[in-house]
This record gives C-alpha cells, structure tokens and sequence, in this order.
C-alpha cells in the first residue's frame, strides 16, 4: 500500500489505494433518477399504505413479517453442479448444512472432520474448521495454497505436560498430544487445498476481535485459553483490529483464490448474525458486537464494491430483522434451523441459474 503524503496545508492525503479515500458507487443526476424510478425497495414509509399488507413493498410492511426478504440484485449466477466452499464462523456450518440438503457439493463439509469426536457431544467435529476473523482465513488459505508459505509449528503451544493446542484451529475437539494436534493440521491444510475446485466460495466474516502470539508472530483463529493466558502472559496480546487491517486481509485473500484458485471463482461475502459470546475489550459486549458486526458489514460492502468476482449476500440483514421468536435460539446467539432454510432459499433462488 502506497504510503500517506503531506498536502499544501500540511494536512495528511490519504494513499491513493487507501479504501476509505473514496466513494464505493457514483452515479450521475440521470443514473440517480433511473435508480429511483426502478428501485421497487427504495421507501421505508408510505403514510396512506396499509400497514398490514403482508405483500407490501415498503421497509415498515416487510418489517413486520415473520421473515424479512430484502432486494436481492446478484452479481453472478451459480450453476447446481459448482462445488462450494464455505470459509468462516460457525454460521458458515449452517450454510454448508442447507446447501447439503439441497443435493450440492460442499467441499469445505470434509467427513473426514465428521468422524473427529467433540469436546461437547452435542456439537459436530465439523465445527473443528471454523475460522472467526479475517487474519485466521488468510492465514488458512496461505498455508494451503501458496508453497511460500509455511506453517509456523512453534505456534502450537504446550499446555500441560502431555496435552498441546493448535490455535489456528476451533477448540472444538479435546486437547491431544503434539503428533496427533500435528496430524489434525495436516488433515485442515488438505480440506483447505480444496479450495482450488470451487466456482463458489462463501466468506463468512465473524470477529473483530483477535489474538496475536508475539513468539511465533502470528495471529491466532481464537483466544489461547485462560490457561495459557495465565503461564504464558507475556506471549499473547489482543488486538481489537479496525477497517484498514480487516479491509487488507480481504484483499489478500482475494488475491490468494485469484491465483491458485478456480479460474472462474465467484465470491460470495456474508457477515454472521451470531453476536459475540464475550469480550476481552473494555466495552459492554453488546457495544462490542455492535462495532464489531458494523465494521465486517462496512467491509463487505467495500470488498463487493471492488471486485467484479465478488458478491454480498445480505443474510446478517435477514437475521437482524427477522421476527426474533422465530429467528433466535433462546441464547439469543444462534440461528434457529427455519431462519437459515429461509436465507439459503433466497440465496439460491437469487444466485442459481
């Protein structure tokens, strides 16, 4: 990125290439005018429209319905017989679980992970795949893909005398012994190495928040346990990342599917609904997330905007403004399955050719 330049005032210019040093859609008075005419979803209130009609075209109509179904205008269309792959947080799983169901190739839903067993009975070693921010995404998909790059094994850290962790990895699975955390990484990078087949990959942007381990330099898919906090305090720090490094991050994976990926990838780029289950910030959590999910929605947006091949799919705006009895779990975190069947049908139904 090209550096900043001091301007006749004396004030900072930002880089020429810096996304935030200008708009990400410009229009003329004529274009603006034909948008509006043609733009069904433009008006949120209508004060003699019938406030019950369910088949309504304004925000306050739809709203009030059990599922919001928003404007959907694809970039691209996708064929049933692409292959997918869905990289990201746990909403990704759900993604990968609806598209199964429809009878298409997921090649991120490895049953190779399937048969791994959980720390939580109740969950599935698939879970073990999960990637929460975009350092952790890039980090998988280089490790995979590019043959500079190389794993940093010392990154795996001891934490009791026969038990290690792999922090690039989802705490899914009970701690193992160093060989068997190794074997686990090797089976992670030949799923990821996948990757390289799939027309379609879904980006699920999920956290803000993100950990560096200054030993190895490198940061991590998660935090390192409050164990390993504890005896090793002085390894670890937390960053709380903001546009610039999040904004990067997806530039440079666009960059990596680009160049080993398939040569017609088609990207889609969601932000999860799931809100964070705590914070090692000071604010409040819900302040938290909300910074949290407004940033990864800004930056969705932006990457869409810059790329051709890259497309977003607003399933966090369906969650949100969805009736939230139907929508949410009782921990008011999780997606119920009727919420992630209803934004797969309107994913295919707007992207299938």
């Amino acid at each position: 990125m090209s550096g900043t330049c001091i301007n006749e005032t004396g004030a900072l210019d930002p880089p020429a290439d810096n996304p935030q040093s200008h708009s990400i859609y410009i229009a003329t008075g004529a274009e603006a005018r034909w948008n509006f005419a043609k733009n069904w979803a433009k008006t949120w209130y209508k004060e003699d429209a019938d406030l019950k009609d369910a088949a309504g075209k304004y925000a306050f109509q739809r709203l009030r319905q059990t599922w919001f179904t928003p404007k959907i205008d694809p970039k691209f269309k996708v064929q049933a017989d692409d292959k997918f792959y869905a990289i990201g947080s746990c909403f990704a799983r759900g993604i990968e679980k609806a598209l199964i169901k429809r009878k298409i190739c997921v090649e991120s839903a490895a049953p190779e992970f399937a048969r791994l067993k959980p720390v939580n009975k109740e969950q599935s070693g698939i879970g073990f795949t999960n990637k929460y921010n975009t350092y952790s995404m890039l980090n998988e998909l280089r490790w995979a893909l590019d043959p500079t790059a190389v794993f940093p094994v010392e990154s795996i850290a001891q934490v009791t005398d026969a038990l290690w962790l792999d922090p690039h990895t989802n705490p899914t699975l009970e701690l193992a012994g160093f060989e068997e955390t190794l074997q686990r990484r090797r089976l992670m990078q030949t799923v990821t190495q996948r990757i390289r087949d799939c027309r379609v990959v879904i980006v699920t942007l999920g956290l803000v928040e993100v950990w560096r381990d200054l030993q190895a330099d490198v940061y991590l898919n998660h935090n390192p346990g409050l164990l390993l906090l504890k005896n090793q305090s002085k390894r670890y720090e937390f960053h709380l990342t903001n546009f610039a490094q999040n904004w990067q991050n997806l530039q440079e994976i666009h960059a990596l599917l680009s160049r080993f990926g398939h040569s017609d990838v088609q990207i889609v780029a969601t932000v999860s609904p799931v809100p964070l289950l705590s914070t090692f910030s000071t604010m409040d959590v819900v302040v938290a997330n909300t910074y949290a999910k407004s940033l990864l929605r800004a930056v969705a947006q932006q990457w869409a905007a810059a790329h051709d091949n890259v497309d977003y799919f607003p399933s966090y705006e369906i969650v949100q403004n969805s009736d939230r009895a139907a929508t949410w779990e009782t921990d008011l975190r999780h997606v119920k399955g009727p919420g992630a069947d209803h934004i797969m049908e309107l994913f295919l139904k707007s992207y299938l050719a």
